[in-house]
């Protein structure tokens, strides 16, 4: 399982409409662990929800934690909304499955609504190593716009673009001239973040303008997929765990996870979504049916992992690494 620390909220405002910011701190004043541009933490709410929020302070800066939530539907935003100052809060140790390629020597971060989080820290690390790079922020409105003072103030600011669509036609987000000539630049990474037809959007776009797979980066919030709802899926198969040759059958409805755990094998397991990779799992025999958005489609075709939280298998039987 992902070790677990407590941290005291410091602060926390409104930062945007429907959208509260939180600044975490060790209650004892230490360092806390430290953590890449890109990176989340679980956190650990009351009655046993865990929700992923992405770090967006510098991470040079370890005395504190930044995160920003969105108000939406569900326990999870609606229970750290409520949160007050001096609250003590249960983080996991910081993950990162949204790399940044500081090698790269171009990077192009595209942003949508909450999006922005994950990439306010990925500017930073590229100021601070000096790689060109351009942020492109799209938003409903500026009220709705998270951090935009603190783009304003940036050293990078003059490569950020904030795009209203409330805004004037001349700052409206114009994405295949954006794209243009990307294709040719073999030394261009795309890092994508936001609600998952904004992603889907900008991939295919990108895709379209000859930009490689690899080199194309996203990450989801929520696993929009309608196949992730298990409870609906009609099929059922076996599960093998290898190191006992225990089979176990996995009926209609039921996660793999859950399945396992009833039978005393227990895989960690944190967004149950297939968004966060904590449950990410070897597959040694049969051919996996990918329901999430964690793997790129490269390791989907491998077929040699899966996530249990929420996808199946297309063969009547999987051997997995347990």
């Amino acid at each position: 399982m992902n070790a677990t620390f407590t941290v005291r909220v410091a602060r926390t405002w409104r930062e945007a409409e429907g959208v509260q910011a939180f600044e975490l701190r060790d209650p004892d004043g230490a360092a806390l662990p430290p953590f890449t541009a890109g990176a989340h933490v679980d956190v650990h709410l009351p009655g046993g929800v865990v929700r992923q929020y992405s770090l967006c302070n510098d991470p040079r800066d370890t005395s504190r934690y930044v995160i920003a939530v969105l108000l939406q539907e569900g326990a999870g935003s609606r229970a750290m909304h409520a949160l007050e100052e001096g609250a003590l809060v249960t983080l996991g140790m910081p993950r990162n499955a949204f790399e940044l390629d500081t090698g790269a020597r171009r990077s192009l971060l595209v942003a949508g609504g909450i999006g922005i989080t994950p990439l306010l820290s990925m500017a930073e690390r590229l100021n601070i190593l000096d790689r060109q790079f351009a942020l492109h922020y799209c938003v409903r409105s500026m009220d709705a716009a998270a951090f935009a003072g603190r783009l304003r103030e940036a050293p990078f600011a003059h490569c950020v673009h904030v795009h209203a669509d409330d805004g004037p036609a001349s700052q409206r987000f114009d994405l295949p001239a954006l794209l243009a000539g990307a294709g040719a630049c073999t030394d261009l990474h795309l890092y994508v973040c936001g609600p998952a037809g904004f992603i889907a959007m900008v991939k295919q776009a990108a895709l379209a303008h000859g930009m490689a797979a690899e080199r194309i980066h996203v990450e989801h919030f929520a696993n929009a997929g309608a196949a992730m709802d298990v409870s609906s899926s009609p099929s059922s198969f076996h599960v093998r765990v290898a190191s006992t040759g225990k089979t176990i059958a996995v009926p209609a409805g039921q996660s793999v996870v859950d399945c396992l755990a009833e039978h005393g094998v227990a895989i960690p397991v944190s967004c149950r979504q297939g968004v966060c990779g904590s449950c990410l799992t070897t597959v040694l025999e049969g051919e996996p049916d990918h329901q999430d958005c964690y793997l790129t489609d490269t390791e989907r075709a491998q077929g040699d992992r899966f996530l249990p939280c929420c996808s199946r298998s297309r063969t009547p039987l999987l051997v997995l690494d347990l």
